[in-house]
């Protein structure tokens, strides 16, 4: 998946929701700052951030590997 295709995902949830972006800080114990670069494609997130985000959303965050040969 694209990053941006995660921040679209993240940021229409948050919209769903009709949480804000400070709401969203606040419940997930991610700052502020870091969730605003996140929804504008300018953070690089660490997992541990987007697994907050997304449990305070109500989604499941998962990761798929797949070996190239």
């Amino acid at each position: 998946m694209h990053s941006k295709t995660l921040i679209e995902i993240v940021k229409n949830r948050r919209e769903m929701l009709q949480v804000t972006q400070e709401m969203l800080a606040e419940l997930s114990g991610v700052g502020l700052r870091t969730l605003k670069q996140f929804e504008s494609g300018k953070g690089n997130p660490t997992l541990e951030t987007l697994n907050k985000l997304a449990d305070a959303l109500g989604l499941e965050l998962t990761f798929k590997i797949k070996e190239l040969l």
